[in-house]
Formats: C-alpha cells, structure tokens, sequence
C-alpha cells in the first residue's frame, strides 16, 4: 500500500499575470492548460515550465503566518493538498487523474506575486531561502483532462 494520494483543490488560468482564478476544468497539453496565458514569455511557460503546482497545505501554512496568500494568488496552475510537499522535487512524477506531470525546477519567485506576502516578501516562497515552500514547475508527459477532486500521487523518478 502506498502512500496516501493528494487530491487537486483548484484548477487555476488567467489571461495574464496574477491572480490566476479558478476554472471548473482544464485540458492540459504540451505547452500548459488550455486558455492560460503568460505576458511575459521569457520567464514564464515553454514545455519545461507547462505547469506550475502549489501545495494548499503550504498556502495554508502561509496564510496561518498572516500572509494573505490564496489559491492561483502567486500564479499557480495545480492547487494540491495532501501531498509531501518536500517530497515534491524536480525529477519526480506527479499523476493527477490521466495526466502525467515531471518536476523540471522550483518556480523563482518574482515581485509581480508581493501583494500575497506580509511586507511584499515574495521571496518568502524562494527554494534556496526556505526549502519545501517553494511552487514548482513541470513539463507535461502525457496530457488530458483535470478537474478538482481529481487524485494527485507523487512518483520518484524510478517509478515507485
């Protein structure tokens, strides 16, 4: 038996920039989540950053902390719960329903996300500063359908 499965809490797009506000499902192929939007191109999207996961147990761990994070707040794609977040690398696989996400990198925190943190401190969710707060990045293996609800299970990268 393995470990518990997450489940998607939100599903998140917009026309660009942030918030991303949520949707009520997306199809997510190659190049993200169909009618998701980034303005500015060079920083953001491609196929090695598609898809952009954050844990609600961290959001809420944020927001316990007085910051006044939400979902899709800071540009997410994929709002997760139950997860190990830390366990949440780059080189693992996240399946979330039928589709197959790898964890290419953790997503750089930039200023256009500091009205969701306490004093506009965005690198609050910074990898090298605080490991395990971080969102991260993926590219899709294999595409399909999403909706909340929609169970998450974190794979290592031998497939266990």
């Amino acid at each position: 038996m393995g470990p518990v499965p997450g489940r998607v809490e939100a599903i998140n797009i917009s026309r660009g920039g942030v918030p991303k506000l949520p949707v009520f499902e997306a199809f997510i192929a190659e190049h993200g989540l169909g009618g998701d939007h980034q303005n500015d191109t060079y920083h953001h999207g491609g196929p090695d950053r598609a898809v952009v996961v954050y844990s609600l147990d961290v959001i809420r761990a944020l927001q316990r902390e007085g910051h006044p994070i939400s979902a899709g707040a800071v540009g997410e794609n994929l709002t997760v719960s139950g997860l190990e977040w830390p366990a949440v690398i780059p080189g693992t696989r996240l399946v979330v329903g039928d589709v197959e996400l790898q964890i290419t990198k953790y997503a750089t925190p930039c200023r256009n996300i500091r009205e969701s943190f306490v004093g506009h401190d965005f690198m609050r969710i910074f990898q090298d500063g605080h490991p395990g707060w971080s969102r991260v990045c993926a590219r899709v293996v294999k595409g399909g359908i999403v909706r909340p609800g929609d169970m998450v299970s974190v794979q290592s990268v031998d497939g266990v």
